[in-house]
């Protein structure tokens, strides 16, 4: 997963056309460090798209803007439009992430 570190490169990255996903989350969060456990074998199953890493206290306009109220959240962008969110409520299980991966691609 690639660290977003500024604004500008956030809007660089999704505004293009391939699916990039941002997690959003911070050093923080336990759900967050939960997350991290087991979202390497999903980031290389679903290899369709470049995962990001946002910290939301380091870019909380970002995170505002696109409506992240809790963390860890999984948003997919295309061509500078949201596509889909995972809230943080429905992100706490490996199961979970590939569901929403999966309702995506339908």
């Amino acid at each position: 997963m690639k660290p977003i570190t500024t604004v500008e490169q956030f809007n660089e990255i999704i505004v293009g056309d391939s699916k990039a996903l941002v997690k959003f989350q911070a050093g923080w969060c336990p759900d967050c460090r939960r997350m991290d456990m087991f979202i390497d074998p999903i980031v290389e199953k679903y290899d369709e798209y470049t995962w990001y890493d946002v910290d939301r206290d380091v870019l909380p306009e970002i995170a505002d803007k696109y409506d992240v109220m809790g963390i860890p959240s999984l948003l997919i962008f295309q061509n500078g439009e949201k596509q889909a969110h995972l809230h943080s409520a429905n992100a706490k299980s490996p199961s979970q992430v590939t569901d929403f991966l999966e309702g995506v691609k339908a």
